[in-house]
């Protein structure tokens, strides 16, 4: 079960609003700012509901737009509300 801060999260990222770091341990920032919780963008990266987008080769630690996977929209009802 996903607390309210990973579904805002979630819907960030559905939204264009969020950029990935490639990394193992991907960090995220929404509208440019750091996010706040860390420890869950890592979580949802592991559990395979966000991950960077597909596009041109980013080498490790650089920023790249994230992008929510099929579980991800899943996860949110299929549906992408504004965050």
């Amino acid at each position: 079960m996903l607390n309210r801060r990973a579904l805002a999260m979630l819907r960030a990222v559905g939204a264009g609003r969020a950029e990935l770091t490639c990394s193992c341990e991907p960090d995220l920032r929404v509208d440019g700012l750091p996010c706040c919780d860390q420890a869950t963008a890592h979580d949802l990266a592991r559990a395979g509901l966000i991950r960077p987008a597909r596009g041109p080769v980013v080498a490790v630690g650089q920023w790249t737009r994230a992008e929510l996977t099929d579980d991800g929209r899943l996860a949110l009802g299929g549906t992408l509300a504004a965050a």
